[in-house]
């Protein structure tokens, strides 16, 4: 068998064996999907209650605005559906010897810590920032060209993939730390300048969360293709920063690796 197919039936039989374990709790289930839901209709609502006062944001007008924070929202539970959950627990995997289990595998270590766990009450959400995206475009009386619209299924992956990069190495960095639980509170606050226009920064500052540190990317590339076509600068921008964070978070894994003593050490 292929690896890939390989691969796939094992994050098929995990996203199974989860979901099933989820709906053994569906009052967690019913409450992460209103905590989330309320997290989304606080930023909707800020978004009704900005542009009553101003007619325009950074060049963004209100739907538009809409359009960026729930492609954000998108990116945001896609990540939190197949990844984040898994990456959050990687300290504490590294801090009991809990790795070793993955270690035995035969299998890539890097993939089966990222994908043993699936968070089903994300798929609604995504769901619902799927139709608010809908409606922000209905609102916006837009008219797309066939290159924007397959594109932005790939630039949200792509953002998907950036999320993933930068949290790999932060949770990688318990390798060498007794203690990187610190650093998961610390992502949830900084990834929210993922959901801001570009446009709003000026300087070091949009130079940094641009290209250094990508967040600017995440959900500014996506609704701007879709809003202004496409900006080629932009997609070979947001693709080489995703190929680049990717090769660095794997190698950051990868030493990490090299210096766990398992639990047995």
């Amino acid at each position: 068998m292929f690896p890939f197919a390989l691969y796939a039936r094992i994050w098929l039989a995990q996203i199974r064996y989860s979901s099933v374990r989820e709906m053994m709790f569906k009052s967690n289930f019913i409450l992460w999907i209103i905590v989330d839901i309320c997290w989304f209709g606080l930023n909707l609502s800020f978004i009704q209650f900005l542009y009553l006062q101003v007619n325009t944001v950074a060049g963004w007008t209100k739907w538009g605005m809409v359009l960026l924070v729930s492609t954000n929202f998108l990116v945001q539970q896609i990540f939190q559906t197949f990844l984040m959950i898994n990456l959050t627990k990687l300290p504490e995997l590294i801090r009991s010897g809990k790795l070793d289990f993955f270690l035995a595998q035969p299998g890539s270590v890097q993939f089966l810590v990222s994908t043993r766990y699936f968070e089903l009450a994300s798929v609604i959400n995504t769901l619902l920032a799927l139709i608010v995206c809908v409606v922000a475009i209905m609102h916006l009386g837009m008219q797309f060209s066939v290159p924007g619209l397959i594109l932005f299924p790939a630039l949200v992956a792509f953002g998907v993939l950036i999320h993933y990069a930068l949290l790999l190495m932060l949770m990688s960095l318990a390798f060498w730390m007794t203690r990187a639980q610190g650093f998961i509170n610390a992502y949830y606050n900084f990834f929210q300048i993922a959901r801001l226009p570009r446009e709003a920064f000026n300087g070091v500052a949009r130079i940094a969360f641009t290209w250094a540190v990508p967040l600017l990317l995440i959900a500014n590339v996506p609704a701007s293709t879709l809003l202004h076509g496409i900006d080629w600068s932009d997609l070979v921008g947001m693709g080489c920063a995703t190929f680049l964070l990717l090769t660095l978070s794997t190698l950051v894994f990868r030493a990490g690796l090299r210096r766990y003593g398992s639990a047995s050490s």
